[in-house]
């Protein structure tokens, strides 16, 4: 199923049994984010990827190298599918989040206000100096909390919002 097209991409996606289809709130404000990034020849981490879809939103819009991770054995099945759906099983790599050894350029992270509070010492280590960090899943309650708890390292800011749902992001400084 073609979920999402703009002038530049249409991404074929099947969820499975995993979280993300292009219709949630969150989900529409990281791709919103993607498709104004420049991302050509860039390392991206779509960190809780569900289906991949951003991980596949990312490659399809010039990411060289996407790193996708979940905790859920059907999510990994699901992405691994839809980057195949959508030719880029090649620079689609999919593993649990524990694997991941190389900062990226780009980290996106779909998932819900708690553990994103929980993963901001490791989120640190993941990102490169000068690399965007990305975080939805969250309401606007969750904004304050999650600035404070990644405030140390990046500053980050309400880039958008829909339904109550708030999209985060920052460039992190250079070290």
């Amino acid at each position: 199923e073609s979920i999402l097209s703009n002038d530049s991409i249409v991404i074929h996606m099947d969820p499975g049994l995993a979280f993300g289809t292009g219709t949630h709130p969150t989900t529409a404000l990281c791709l919103t984010w993607l498709d104004g990034a420049e991302l050509a020849g860039l390392r991206v981490i779509d960190y809780g990827c569900g289906s991949g879809i951003l991980g596949v939103a990312a490659g399809l819009l010039g990411a060289a190298n996407i790193e996708a991770v979940d905790i859920d054995p059907q999510a990994l099945t699901a992405t691994r599918e839809n980057a195949r759906c959508n030719d880029l099983l090649g620079r689609v790599h999919v593993s649990a989040p524990e694997t991941l050894t190389e900062a990226a350029d780009v980290l996106l992270a779909n998932i819900l206000a708690g553990p994103l509070q929980e993963l901001a010492p490791r989120f640190r280590d993941l990102l490169k100096p000068r690399g965007w960090l990305v975080m939805a899943g969250l309401l606007a309650r969750h904004v304050a909390p999650l600035q404070a708890a990644y405030g140390d390292w990046i500053t980050l800011s309400a880039v958008s919002e829909r339904e109550g749902w708030v999209c985060l992001a920052g460039q992190r400084p250079r070290d």
